[in-house]
């Protein structure tokens, strides 16, 4: 009896961190607070955000990081804002090294919480194909995670999540990561430190904008800075080529497996 009642207080317990995490989401979202994360919100106040910045170095960094974390374990849309805005407030040789270990440590809480609360349940319930699934994920984890962080063509909370549900190991988890977020990082936090003449020219031409609004209000001043041509088909192509060789020792493996069996039959 006392068996029975520890193992359904640890199973109901097992659900709790992701209760949490979804009462949050559905928090920020309710409260349309993951609005703010456009680089809208940082251009308008990106005088104030430098000069607060310069004055307080560690304490700007820190929020940076925490905040970068909650984008990340809480899934919400801003990933790539957060990333560019690093490089534009503290130039890329800060914001990289600080972007990659946020993101790690985020897509890690998230990997703990899915892993504890669905990976046990969906290991005891998968299906043989799915069972197949895991166990040739698990066999080559590295690789896989390297490939599907190199490459920015997936979700990125959906590659925060499969592994876990696919029992990768953790530290494989952390490893692939860190390791394959830097080249995408390094990447757009150049892009971002770029873009410091493009924020001040629009913040310009908003605020010669909306003097103008006082005179005639019928003007429509739209704050728009466009980040959409720092993601190029030729960036995404590169991309997919460094994943592609991180599948290498995966496609050896397979092929060493295959002649290794082959020549067996032939004896």
């Amino acid at each position: 009896m006392a068996d029975a009642e520890t193992t359904r207080s640890s199973s109901v317990t097992r659900w709790v961190p992701l209760v949490v995490l979804v009462a949050v989401m559905a928090l920020v979202f309710g409260m349309g607070w993951h609005r703010l994360l456009s680089f809208e919100t940082i251009g308008r106040n990106y005088a104030e955000l430098r000069a607060f910045i310069a004055s307080n170095l560690v304490a700007a960094l820190a929020i940076y990081i925490a905040l970068y974390i909650a984008v990340v374990a809480l899934s919400l849309p801003g990933g790539l804002v957060m990333t560019l805005s690093g490089g534009l407030l503290f130039g890329w040789k800060i914001g990289a090294p600080a972007t990659v270990v946020a993101a790690t440590a985020g897509a890690a809480v998230l990997f703990l919480i899915a892993k504890s609360s669905l990976g046990e349940t969906l290991a005891a319930r998968a299906g043989p194909w799915l069972a197949r699934l895991r166990d040739g994920f698990q066999e080559n984890a590295l690789s896989y995670m390297l490939f599907l962080r190199l490459v920015p063509v997936f979700p990125f909370f959906i590659v925060n999540l499969a592994p876990a549900l696919l029992g990768v190991p953790f530290s494989t988890y952390v490893l692939g990561t860190f390791f394959g977020i830097i080249p995408g990082t390094v990447a757009f936090s150049v892009a971002g430190s770029g873009l410091g003449s493009v924020v001040e020219a629009q913040n310009a031409v908003h605020a010669a904008c909306l003097e103008r609004q006082s005179r005639e209000p019928n003007l429509d001043c739209v704050y728009t800075i466009d980040t959409g041509h720092l993601i190029t088909g030729e960036l995404i192509a590169a991309f997919v080529l460094i994943g592609v060789v991180a599948l290498i020792p995966v496609a050896v493996k397979r092929w060493n497996a295959r002649n290794g069996s082959t020549r067996n039959e032939a004896q």
